[in-house]
This record gives C-alpha cells, sequence and structure tokens, in this order.
C-alpha cells in the first residue's frame, strides 16, 4: 500500500506532500469463508449459519466448530454471554482464552471509559470520510491495530457505518457519509487494514440506528427498497471486499422488531444471502429477550455478567422450543472462531495494557487531519496566510482540543494540539487571542481547581459496600478529572450495591459569584464547607451528560481569591427516577457523577474580540461544537450553531471588524450559517484527533493544500433536510419516510439548493478535466467497464483532486435518484501535471432493489442506456454514455 504518511517530524513548519497513487476505485469482489456452495435458494439459512463444508473442503471454522461441539451444553451456553465489560468467556482448561473487545472507531481505548491507558486519537469518523482516501484508511486500519494490542485487546469495536439521515444525529461525527457507497468503500478499507494486524473489525450497528433519541426503544420503520440500497448497502461492501470478523447489532427496533432479534437481516440476508460467517455480539446492553436474538444469530450478549443468558434462562427456552441445540452450539462456535481467528485457541494470557505513542502514527493522524479538512470558501485568496504579521485568534476553541465527538469514540488521548499550539509553533509575528463567547454546554470540569486530601491535583474517591456509606471506605482511589462517570470502573469489590463519597479542596482563583454545576447518575448531594449545597438525591429530571444522568444543577456562591473550600460528594448507584426500577427490573446500576466549576467573567467578550480583529492584518475565528454538544446518547436539537446565537454573533462582529476574516468551524454535522455570504473563507474541520491543532495550522499557513470534500451535504436550513417531517419520529416510531431519497438524492429530487452540496471542497489551485475516455460502452453481468479522465492541474500550488463519477439511469421501469456515487480516484497533482483516473463501473454500480422480483426481492440491471457524470462535486459534472444490452439479476 502506498505510503501517504507526512514524513517531517510532529510540528516542523514544513509539511510534505507525498504522492497517492490512487488512480482508480472499483469493486473487487472477495468470497467468504462460508459461501455457500449452492445458491441462496438453495441453501437454508440455517444451513450456511451451521457453517457447513463446502465441496467437502476443510473450512478455516473448522477446529473452532469441532471444539464447541466438544463442549458441554452447560459450556456451550456459558460462551454465549460476556465474563465481564469486555472480555469473553475463559476454559483455560480447555484451552479457550478470553479475548478482550475495546472501543472504539477513533481510537482503541482500553479498558476504562475515562482516565484509562493513553491511547492515540484519530480524526473522526466523518473527518476520515471527507479524504475520500482508501489508501489512507486502510493505514490507519493498520495502525488502530497495534494500537488495539497495545491495549491487550484482540477486538476493535469499529467502524460505525451507518448513515448520516439527519443533520442533528448526535453519532454522525463517529458514522462516515450520507451515500452508502462511500461510506462501504471507506469501511472496507478500514476493516482490511484493522485485520492485516490480526486484530477484528466490529462493523455496527447493524442497522437503522441513525438516531440516539430514545434509543433502546424507538421502532426504525424503513421499507425493503431503502434497506436494501441504503441502510444495508455498506455492510454489504465491507463484508464483500473486507470480511470483517465481527459485527455488532444496534440498540433499536426495525420494522417491529428488536435489532438483536429481526431474522430478516440478521438470518436471512447477513448469513443467508451473504454467507458471512462471522460473529454477531450486541451492542452494550443491546439485548431484549433469551431465545429471539440466539434464535436470530447473536451469538454473545454484551457485556457480562449476563442479563438474558444465564444457563437457567436458556435452558428454559431449549424446553420450550424457542431455541434449539443446534443454534446454541452454532453460536459458541462463532465464539470460539473469533477466539481462533484473534488470539488463537490456547492463546496466550492477556497483556497489560499499555501506551505506544510514536512519531509515525502521529505523523499519520496529521496527515489524515490535513487531508480530512474541508475548504468550503475561499473569496480574495485569503488563504493560505501570507505576508500577515499580527494575527488574531479568536473564538471558544482556539485554547481548547475540540479532537472528538462525546460518547464511546473518546480515549484519553497521549497528547492534543489546539488551534493556538499549531498556529504559535509555525507563525513568527505576532498572535493575540480573545475567546469571545462561551459555548459550553455544561460548565468545564472542575479539575483544574481540585487538590485531593493526599495533596494531588484531583479528587479522592471512597467507595463503600451498600448504599448507606457505613464503616470505612472497602475501595479508594484517586481521580484527576470531576468527570466520574463509573459505569465500568467501579471496584467489584463493592458490587452490586454501592455509595461512594467524592472529597477534594477547590480553590478560587478570582474572587467573585462563582458557580458550580452537579449531575448525578443515581441519588446526590453536595456539601461546601460541611453545609448542604446542592441537594439532588431524589431527581426525576433526566439529562444528557453520561447517558443516563439527572439534569445538570446549577448553584452560585461567593468565593475568594485563594480561599479554599472543602467540597465533598454523596452519591450511591441506585436507580433514578425511582419510576425507571419498574422498567428495569433492578434497583441498583451504574453510577457516578459529574462535576463542573466556572468563575465570574465580568468583561465584554465580544468587544474584546471585536477590537483585536480590528488590530490584526488577519483573524481566525475558531468556533463550532464539541464533545458535549454532539454525542452518543442524545441528539442535537437545533442545526444552529450554541449557544443561543452568541458564536453567529462573534462571527457577525469579527467580519465586520476585519474583512480578511477566515471562519473556521469544528463539527461532526452541518451548521447554519446565516454570515456565509459575508464570510471570505470557511474551512469546515471536524473533529480531528490528537494532531488538529498542526493539521490546521499546515492548511492555513499552505504547507500543505487541503483537499477534502464534503461526504454530507450542507443544507441552508434544518426544514430542507429529507428527515425533517419524521425526526425524531413520535410514539417510539420512526417512519423513513424519505426511502431512497437521502442527502444529495432528496435535494436533487426536490430541487432544494444545499448550501454547500455533496462532495464539494476547494484546494489552493485549479484544476482542468479534459475529455474522458470509456474502454467498452456495453455494461453486462460479467463484463465492466472504465471510464479515464484526463485532470491538469492548471495553478502554482501541489494539490488533490478527488474525482467523482455519479451513475444515472437515463429511463428506469421505477423511480430512481437523480443521480447515485459509484466510483471515485484521488490523485496528487504537481502544478501543471496531468494524470489520468480511472473510474471502474460493474454489476454493482448499476442496479437497483426490486421488490416484484420473487419472494425476496433482488437486484436488478435494467437493459437501456446509462450514463457516468463526472465531476469535482455532485453539483460539477461531466458526462459520458454506456448501455447495458440485457437486463440481469442478482442477489449478492
Amino acid at each position: 500500500m502506498t505510503d501517504i504518511r507526512n514524513p517531517s517530524p510532529v510540528g516542523q513548519d514544513e509539511a510534505q506532500v507525498v504522492d497517492i497513487k490512487q488512480a482508480s476505485i472499483q469493486v473487487q469482489t472477495v468470497t467468504p469463508d462460508l459461501t455457500p456452495a449452492t445458491t441462496p435458494e438453495e441453501t437454508s439459512p440455517d444451513e450456511v449459519m451451521a457453517g457447513k463444508k463446502v465441496f467437502g473442503l476443510e473450512k478455516p471454522d473448522d477446529r473452532a466448530r469441532e471444539l464447541a461441539a466438544s463442549l458441554t451444553l452447560e459450556e456451550q451456553i456459558q460462551l454465549l454471554a460476556a465474563a465481564d465489560f469486555w472480555r469473553t468467556v475463559a476454559f483455560p482448561e480447555k484451552g479457550i482464552p478470553s479475548i478482550k473487545t475495546t472501543d472504539g472507531p477513533c481510537g482503541a481505548r482500553g479498558e476504562f471509559f475515562t482516565n484509562g491507558t493513553p491511547a492515540a486519537l484519530f480524526p473522526s469518523g466523518v473527518s476520515l470520510a471527507s479524504t475520500w482516501n482508501v489508501d489512507l484508511m486502510e493505514e490507519v486500519g493498520q495502525h488502530l491495530g497495534d494500537e488495539t494490542k497495545a491495549r491487550g485487546a484482540d477486538v476493535l469495536l469499529a467502524p460505525t457505518i451507518c448513515m448520516h439521515r439527519s443533520p442533528l444525529g448526535g453519532r454522525n461525527f463517529e458514522s462516515y457519509s450520507e451515500d452508502p457507497f462511500l461510506t462501504g468503500k471507506l469501511a472496507a478499507s478500514y476493516v482490511r487494514g484493522l485485520q492485516s494486524k490480526g486484530v477484528a473489525a466490529t462493523i455496527k450497528h447493524f442497522v437503522g440506528n441513525e438516531q440516539e433519541t430514545d434509543r433502546q426503544a424507538y421502532d426504525a420503520i424503513i421499507a425493503e427498497r431503502p434497506l436494501r440500497e441504503i441502510y444495508l448497502k455498506p455492510f454489504e461492501i465491507a463484508v464483500r471486499e473486507a470480511e470483517p470478523w465481527g459485527l455488532m447489532s444496534a440498540y433499536n427496533m426495525v420494522n417491529g422488531q428488536h435489532a438483536d432479534e429481526y431474522e430478516h437481516t440478521l438470518k436471512d440476508v447477513l448469513r443467508g444471502e451473504w454467507g458471512w460467517d462471522g460473529l454477531i455480539m450486541s451492542d452494550w446492553t443491546g439485548t431484549y429477550a433469551t431465545g429471539p436474538s440466539i434464535r436470530a444469530g447473536v451469538d454473545l450478549e454484551m457485556p457480562g455478567p449476563s442479563k438474558w443468558r444465564k444457563l437457567d434462562q436458556v435452558m428454559e427456552a431449549l424446553e420450550k422450543g424457542e431455541v434449539t441445540r443446534e443454534q446454541i452450539e452454532r453460536a459458541a462456535g462463532n465464539v470460539l472462531y473469533l477466539v481462533d481467528r484473534t488470539k488463537g485457541l490456547d492463546g496466550p494470557p492477556e497483556p497489560p495494557e499499555k501506551a505506544n505513542n510514536n512519531p509515525e502514527t502521529s505523523n499519520l493522524i496529521r496527515q489524515a487531519g490535513i487531508e480530512g479538512l474541508t475548504l468550503l470558501k475561499n473569496e480574495n485568496n485569503v488563504l493560505p496566510i501570507r505576508n500577515a504579521k499580527k494575527i488574531a485568534l479568536i473564538g471558544p476553541n482556539v485554547k481548547r482540543s475540540i479532537a472528538c465527538g462525546g460518547g464511546s469514540a473518546g480515549v484519553n488521548p497521549y497528547y492534543l494540539t489546539t488551534p493556538w499550539d499549531g498556529i504559535q509553533s509555525r507563525f513568527d509575528g505576532e498572535v493575540t487571542f480573545a475567546k469571545g463567547v462561551d459555548s459550553s454546554k455544561w460548565l468545564p470540569l472542575a479539575s483544574p481547581y481540585c487538590t485531593a486530601p493526599d495533596g494531588q491535583s484531583g479528587v479522592r474517591l471512597e467507595y463503600y459496600r451498600g448504599d448507606r456509606f457505613k464503616g470505612e471506605p472497602t475501595v479508594v482511589q484517586h481521580k484527576a478529572s470531576t468527570d466520574l462517570w463509573l459505569w465500568d470502573s467501579a471496584p467489584k469489590d463493592v458490587l452490586p450495591d454501592y455509595s461512594f463519597r467524592v472529597k477534594t479542596i477547590i480553590t478560587p482563583k478570582t474572587t467573585g459569584n462563582h458557580t458550580f454545576s452537579f449531575a448525578s447518575v443515581g441519588p446526590g448531594r453536595v456539601f461546601i464547607n460541611g453545609e448542604l449545597f446542592i441537594d439532588n438525591w431524589d431527581w426525576t429530571e433526566e439529562g444528557e451528560a453520561m447517558f443516563s444522568a439527572s439534569d445538570d444543577v446549577l448553584k452560585s456562591i461567593h468565593l475568594e481569591e485563594g480561599k479554599p473550600v472543602e467540597f465533598l460528594v454523596e452519591s450511591t448507584n441506585e436507580v433514578r427516577p425511582a419510576s425507571k426500577v419498574s422498567v428495569l427490573g433492578r434497583k441498583y446500576d451504574y453510577g457516578g457523577c459529574r462535576i463542573g466549576y466556572q468563575e465570574e467573567d465580568k468583561i465584554d467578550r465580544l468587544q474584546e474580540a471585536a477590537d483585536a480583529a480590528r488590530e490584526a492584518d488577519v483573524a481566525v475565528l475558531v468556533v463550532g461544537l464539541d464533545a458535549e454538544w454532539e454525542s452518543e446518547g442524545y441528539d442535537r436539537q437545533t442545526m444552529d450553531l450554541p449557544k443561543n446565537g452568541s458564536q453567529d454573533r462573534l462571527i457577525e462582529a469579527v467580519i465586520a471588524a476585519n474583512p480578511r476574516t477566515i471562519v473556521v468551524n469544528q463539527s461532526g454535522t452541518p451548521i447554519t450559517m446565516p454570515w456565509v455570504d459575508q464570510a471570505p473563507a470557511i474551512i469546515q474541520a471536524w473533529y480531528q484527533g490528537m494532531e488538529a491543532g498542526n493539521a490546521l495550522a499546515d492548511v492555513l499557513f499552505g504547507n500543505q493544500s487541503p483537499s477534502g470534500k464534503l461526504p454530507t451535504t450542507f443544507p441552508r436550513r434544518i426544514e430542507d433536510n429529507p428527515a425533517y417531517n419524521n425526526w425524531p419520529g413520535e410514539n417510539l416510531k420512526t417512519v423513513y419516510g424519505e426511502g431512497i431519497y437521502i442527502g444529495y438524492r432528496h435535494y436533487e429530487r426536490a430541487n432544494i439548493a444545499p448550501l454547500f452540496p455533496f462532495g464539494h471542497g476547494l484546494t489552493y489551485t485549479t484544476f482542468e478535466y479534459g475529455e474522458p475516455t470509456i474502454n467498452n460502452t456495453v455494461l453486462s453481468e460479467s463484463s465492466d467497464i472504465t471510464v479515464s479522465v484526463p485532470v491538469t492541474n492548471t495553478g502554482s500550488t501541489a494539490a488533490y483532486e478527488i474525482v467523482q463519477g455519479y451513475v444515472r439511469d437515463i429511463k428506469s421501469r421505477i423511480p430512481r435518484p437523480e443521480k447515485e456515487l459509484q466510483a471515485f480516484g484521488k490523485v496528487l497533482l504537481q502544478p501543471g501535471e496531468t494524470k489520468t483516473v480511472d473510474l471502474k463501473l460493474n454489476k454493482y454500480s448499476v442496479g437497483y432493489f426490486d421488490t416484484s422480483l420473487s419472494q425476496t426481492g433482488a437486484w436488478i440491471a435494467e437493459e437501456g442506456a446509462f450514463e457516468l457524470l463526472i465531476g469535482a462535486s455532485s453539483a460539477d459534472i461531466r458526462q459520458v454514455s454506456f448501455e447495458v444490452k440485457e437486463s440481469f439479476q442478482w442477489i449478492y
């Protein structure tokens, strides 16, 4: 694979661009190991799921299945649920080791959700997708494989390949795109790279998990055609081209059944039609019954200890005929096959977690960040910054590292870089700073002000057995952060019911009316200097922090500079609100709390920002969202920049003060831009991992040209997006009423002009496309075609160009989108250089799913004329024609 890394040391002024010899994109068919010898019509899904031999040849999974068959029924059942939060069950005496899983798509976090082993933090999925670079994605996968091994893990819970159905999706930053083809191709490369290191990929979430609102309860109502063409398609491409070893079922329901019980997608399509032989695990607490999930093909309940697959529960399901012995053995065999593929049967003990910080990974992350940065607008060549003596850095994100969205995608990074860090290290002139506004959703963590009783920075955390703080603490921990979500870090010695105290000394840095915030998962209360300050014991209003915590409670108090106060929290892991006990079926759940603190601000920040901009040669505004506004667990409520219009007012004030203003937006999803016509330059910076500040600085100063292209459409307003009328649904039902018309398919069909179209992105140069040529004007089931496009760099700067190919069916029996992405290629061109990009099409490029064909439907390529529309975005088009002379059908 081509080396795309920046060979310069991190932080060096000059970044070198290395040619990616990626001149063609094609769909490659990789037959999975368990592809049945007969067609799907001749082989039942249960036979495929059982791992039958093909033509009498030994299969790679035979060793695992023979071992599974030798186990007792009780041992087989034990394998069907995890041993703990991250690990499978081991039988050392039988040569069956435990394997360890770890989150997630942006880095291998290790065992602890917060404050764990330091790890590499890669750009988020949407930023990686903006590179449109399959070679880079494969190398990212390889480095993540090394990172996973450094955490002592065997399975990475990634990639996330659900669709961007709405701009409000809380987890869109973690996923790739609104387009299934782009998503599938990138995912396949990621999986290939990861599994080349012997680490299992776990593509997720299967299927229809496009929103976080009511994510464990809503029912995604998806018709068969959009299910096949949009929502299953990325998984299909990844399975065909990369054969992932693992897959995770979704929390939500699909068409009336829980995703982990939906036999149509799991059994009929995934196992049957696609012949896939990997392991299916549930999302964490995403199993809802015993028999139905085993029967549908979910092999492993996560996490452990089991809720639905205890021995007596599975035995009862077996006696009732809800599952069969064969299905239990098949699931156990799938678990052992994953063990064999990763650690190996008779494999070594789990190694301890360790850090693996190295310049190669840092350089790769930086290059991925540079290629993902997407230049949306650049009037009057404001960018790159040249001949400036004074730069004003303005905005709430200048001195913060906005590197990732929230939830299970996060890691404890080796280091972080801010825009301030990156620009300071590359600019010899004067740099000034003005924050402008505070955009935090919650108060900042109190951590920087905290000193534990033993003098360490942070807090003392005392655990007690039982929920009444009795006796001496059973376990004492030191925590550096006041983000104390204890989901996976509460000591086993105090489970299942415990209470805890948080003790620290808080020393104010100024005098004023300062504000504390407190949210607790269970009941909680706060004392200051021994007096009750916040009582949150019987809370009923849920918030968004920590997935299942209370709303943030804020309270102010007058404190004096340098005068410390004693701060105490008491909390338990009892379920709150109490009404949820009957729903969950348990009194105790996950515990934890979050403590925020902010001192009174007496400065006019907006005026300060305008003054700083006016006095500078160039103003760089760094605004956007962060891990509090975009996260697993909840969706965005608006497409506007937070909060309450303050960032928009800041942008308008700075542009008015300095016409040479560059707006850098950090978000994982589109935002509204009421100032778009006034801003001369706009960069969509996404969430770019631990090298975010350096990547941004390299692009601002022209060390490299940006080359990112939007993997998702930016609408002008939220009302324009295709899911607007069905988001997030009602009465726990979300109707995917837009059908196949999501993303650019919708905007083109409805003739709605977006703010910025899918595939849009500028560089610091210009390109000229020559006349495309085609090697064959007839496409058939067995005959592919190649369209060759010469591209010339007509400017003065080296840069990448991404050539996009969209297929249009001129006349179809049923409605089809105006065009659909079916090929792309990325090429680096020096000034004046011409290269040819080959766009390859095959049967998958022209088909649609026809539900009228047979009982289950089938893919069909209809006889007739087609066009390949070629351009630099979905709105910039040239074309060539070809035809399908005779219709043909296929299943997979």
